[in-house]
């Protein structure tokens, strides 16, 4: 595999550059002084900022866009072989490397990178360890897949030896990854148009976490179907999160505001005792905060700043976000988008105040529509009023003969309240004539479904 050499300078162009990883890579190399540039399909707020900052961005994907003296090529996972900048790449003799692998040559360059994986809670989680690494003095850098308010987007580079980032196993991403610290958060069926079946996906996580070096540490929930499947044998020191006593840490005592926000003791095999605070609500939250305590005191943080940085941690952009409010109607936007996310949300919405719970869900893929039919139905059954727009995708065609009616007709036919509508617009207006002082709307999904909340506002 091509080795980059970060210190010498050279033109990197990004196909995809407006990515939320994408682009918090071509900002770091655009400010160590190498020539980045990139394309994109539109022209959205990542590439605005980009542009803004000097790099030069094409819209569309063209051979043209390629020049024989560029250096490298990075991609990302949705760009395939036949795309013309990448065949144009290859046929010109210009190394190109995925995302993943560009990424895991930057962790490489780090004694301690931790690495956040699991098929949900990973920006959360990954946030969480970066307030707690910057609250703590340890000037670490990150990579975050979204927007974090203290960093000011979703990157940072800072001057220490502390690295943080997502490890994503869609297309087997986080199997490029050099972590020190592994983190393993959960293991549920998804993405199944790559992966073949849950075994598949628990495949893939144990070869992550043998990536882990001898002295290095793994953190797992050992609440994950057989977790000892995935770690046992393995070179690297082991470490659980869970609600069971025996556990490395263990959360007992657990209660919530009228916000859903849960407080509990945790307790730290060998260590101490604390009572801690949440400022994001959500029973799921407190294994994510687990997790990033785990990591952050293998990587040597105080327990008491780790502590008082979650008492006041809100959260990173669309995770259970709290947007505004519209007369008494308080309106959340949340980035979940498959079952169990969606379930995790609207049990937390549910502990929010005794309020009606109106959510509105764009659901991303036909494939995840399709095979998870029936999963979709259960966990949106936990709202008050559901109201579905339509499939988004943009990786697949129409033709699995599914719609987001499909949902609303089935919760429908349950004895739930729901909807079905084409456009946001008409979402927009029904919205305006359904809900009523006390409720809370939620906006749910990992596209552009937060635009309706945006309107509804004003913003």
């Amino acid at each position: 595999m091509y080795q980059f050499d970060f210190d010498k300078p050279s033109w990197v162009h990004f196909i995809g550059i407006g990515g939320i990883s994408m682009s918090g890579l071509a900002q770091l190399l655009f400010r160590r002084g190498h020539h980045v540039t990139g394309s994109d399909s539109y022209n959205t707020p990542m590439v605005k900022a980009l542009k803004a900052e000097g790099i030069d961005v094409a819209f569309g994907q063209r051979a043209e866009n390629i020049d024989k003296g560029m250096d490298l090529v990075v991609y990302t996972a949705a760009i395939h072989p036949d795309n013309p900048e990448l065949a144009a790449a290859v046929s010109c003799g210009i190394p190109v490397l995925t995302r993943a692998e560009f990424l895991g040559q930057v962790m490489r360059g780090y004694p301690v990178s931790i690495n956040i994986s699991g098929t949900h809670g990973k920006t959360t989680t990954t946030s969480m360890v970066a307030q707690m690494l910057l609250e703590a003095d340890a000037d670490p850098t990150v990579f975050v897949g979204g927007m974090l308010e203290s960093i000011g987007g979703n990157y940072r580079v800072g001057s220490s030896g502390n690295f943080v980032a997502e490890a994503c196993e869609y297309t087997n991403s986080f199997l490029s990854s050099y972590p020190t610290i592994a983190v393993i958060l959960n293991i549920r069926a998804e993405h199944l148009d790559f992966f073949k079946d849950i075994d598949d996906i628990r495949h893939s996580f144990r070869l992550f976490a043998e990536r882990v070096p001898e002295g290095g540490l793994t953190i797992i929930d050992s609440g994950i179907d057989d977790y000892r499947e995935i770690v046992d044998g393995l070179t690297c020191r082991i470490a659980t999160v869970g609600f069971d006593p025996d556990d490395d840490y263990y959360a007992d005592g657990i209660e919530f505001d009228d916000c859903a926000r849960p407080s509990f003791t945790l307790h730290e095999k060998g260590g101490e005792s604390v009572r801690v605070t949440l400022a994001i609500p959500g029973e799921h939250n407190i294994s994510n905060a687990m997790a990033a305590i785990a990591a952050c005191r293998d990587a040597g943080m105080p327990m008491e700043s780790l502590v008082k940085t979650l008492a006041h941690f809100h959260g990173a952009h669309r995770r259970f976000e709290y947007k505004g409010r519209l007369g008494g109607v308080t309106i959340i936007d949340d980035y979940a988008h498959h079952p169990d996310e969606i379930a995790a949300t609207l049990k937390a919405a549910r502990k929010y105040k005794d309020a009606r719970v109106v959510c509105v869900f764009e659901p991303h893929t036909y494939s995840r529509v399709k095979t998870l039919m029936n999963e979709f139905v259960e966990a949106l059954s936990l709202a008050d009023v559901v109201v579905m727009a339509e499939v988004y995708s943009d990786r697949e065609p129409d033709n699995m003969g599914v719609s987001s009616k499909n949902i609303s007709d089935k919760l429908t036919e349950m004895g739930h309240e729901a909807y079905f509508f084409k456009t946001f617009d008409e979402i927009e207006k029904f919205l305006l004539e359904k809900c009523v002082d006390g409720d809370l709307l939620i906006t749910m999904g990992s596209k552009d479904v937060y635009l309706i909340g945006d309107h509804l506002l004003g913003k």
